[in-house]
């Protein structure tokens, strides 16, 4: 077993997922109870986790410098390795060369870390802190073009740091390194596939009797979560669709036509369109719209669960990076808030069932291939819970939501029509509520700026912005422009996660 000390990187959970698909077992801990769980167990190797502290302040977490001395092989990440380097009397400083995204590594000595990789290749960086100094016994064994100390190791006592994340899709050879530091454990690596079953049993053993409410948007994760719960209690399963108004033009009718074509189940929808707009009515704070919006959704599920006998259960497709960005462990910053991740009253008179919760957005895509789902629904691309509302900066009407849905349904078309939409994972526009002056028929107009957004990625924790054709963004600017009215200009967003997020809001 693999214990991974956890001090609040987004994306610790995604190293324990990466490793427990070679077949390795891992287990995640705190800071505060590792001792207790290595009194128990001895681990056969240890990850020490990023996260947002920084190690040159007073209090910032850290762990027992005891575990450098127990033969036991270590691999410090991100803030693990500036970690390693303080316990161990090396130097860490806060640095102005800050390093947020895609960065080239140059592997400078070998090392059983880095076997079998190549010596130039793209790394993922989120860091503002920097090892100025290693510890006595170690090696600089990589660097990228503007930070000279990127990894280190001590072979003989089998201690590594990395500077990159080696667990997140955008570095290309993250994997391979992971896998290295799992044979320099000692343990064997198989592949290891999510048993359905298991997850069906699971569900079986949570929902013993009573009926479930699913909400159903047409997305990826809802479809697998209520396909799942079907397979598990069959027709006591009870699927919902709420027409918001916050979703894409014709979601609906796509929804209803998927459940009933492919799964035989009727979806009961519920109209609420008003209601939502009402309660959104001169709010413009993101965090505010967030928790009105999965209040909201959760009050029509409590009505509809009035109207239907013995309804026990909520069934929500919430996922590992929902709930990560809702501060998902100790020391992790809040990212923003998710809709179907606290958002939910304290006095909900449902129980919450999320057999999604530990899996990222790739995992929930193969499962769906699993489940033999259509192509449809496995690739489309994710959709927000809180629809359209979080893509609307500033307040949110009737008319600048028709404005967005109409953009959003022109950047689809052009993505398509230029055979660019299953190429990135995700393409939206954005009404920033800016205005900016515009010509229009020898007139001044002054009018609102239309952000695209388009980004590639697979878990949804990191991601880049694609080089999209000049003729594809010549074609959405000119037709939003054009189409939509009140919109002035389209800019193209071309900023990485990190440090941005998928969505603005």
């Amino acid at each position: 077993m693999i214990y991974i000390v956890d001090f609040g990187s987004q994306t610790t959970h995604l190293i324990n997922r990466r490793i427990e698909r070679m077949g390795v077992p891992t287990k995640i801990v705190t800071p505060s109870k590792f001792d207790k769980a290595f009194s128990k167990k001895k681990p056969s190797g240890i990850i020490l986790s990023g996260g947002p502290s920084s190690v040159t302040q007073e209090n910032s977490p850290t762990t027992n410098p005891k575990i450098f001395e127990m033969d036991i092989p270590i691999l410090g990440i991100c803030y693990g390795l500036q970690l390693t380097a303080k316990l161990l009397n090396g130097k860490v400083i806060s640095s102005n060369m800050q390093e947020f995204g895609p960065a080239q590594l140059h592997i400078l000595k070998e090392s059983k870390l880095f076997e079998n990789i190549p010596k130039k290749s793209m790394v993922w960086m989120s860091h503002g802190d920097r090892v100025e100094r290693i510890p006595k016994g170690f090696k600089v064994i990589g660097k990228t073009k503007d930070v000279d100390i990127v990894a280190i190791s001590n072979e003989n006592k089998r201690i590594f740091g990395i500077q990159f994340h080696p667990e997140v899709s955008h570095t290309k050879y993250g994997e391979e390194i992971l896998e290295n530091f799992v044979k320099i454990c000692g343990l064997e690596v198989k592949e290891s596939k999510v048993d359905i079953q298991n997850i069906v049993d699971k569900l079986e053993e949570e929902m013993p009797d009573g009926n479930a409410i699913c909400g159903v948007s047409g997305g990826i994760d809802s479809t697998v979560a209520a396909i799942l719960a079907a397979k598990a209690i069959g027709k006591r399963l009870k699927p919902v669709y709420i027409e918001s108004g916050l979703m894409r033009i014709g979601t609906k009718e796509l929804v209803k036509d998927i459940f009933k074509k492919h799964v035989g189940i009727d979806v009961k929808v519920i109209r609420a369109k008003g209601r939502f707009l009402k309660k959104l009515k001169g709010v413009t704070d993101p965090e505010q719209k967030r928790k009105i919006i999965g209040n909201l959704y959760v009050k029509l599920f409590e009505e509809e669960a009035k109207r239907v006998k013995d309804v026990k259960y909520l069934i929500q497709g919430t996922i590992y990076s929902d709930v990560i960005e809702s501060k998902g462990s100790e020391h992790a910053d809040k990212i923003k808030s998710h809709h179907n991740v606290g958002g939910l009253p304290k006095n909900m008179n449902l129980e919450v069932v999320e057999p999604l919760r530990e899996f990222y957005k790739d995992e929930v895509r193969l499962l769906g291939q699993d489940l033999n789902l259509p192509k449809e629904i496995v690739f489309t691309q994710p959709f927000p819970g809180p629809g359209q509302a979080i893509r609307i900066l500033g307040e949110i009407t009737n008319k600048r939501l028709k404005k967005q849905q109409l953009a959003d349904q022109i950047v689809i078309e052009e993505f398509k029509r230029f055979g660019w939409y299953d190429r990135v994972f995700q393409c939206f526009p954005v009404m920033t509520g800016i205005n900016s002056t515009a010509v229009k028929g020898d007139s001044r107009r002054y009018a609102e700026v239309v952000a695209i957004r388009a980004y590639e990625s697979k878990d949804v924790m990191t991601s880049s912005w694609p080089y999209l054709p000049k003729e594809l963004l010549q074609s959405i600017s000119s037709r939003i422009v054009n189409e939509v009215p009140g919109v002035s200009r389209v800019v193209y967003d071309i900023t990485t996660k990190p440090p941005a997020t998928m969505e603005w809001e």
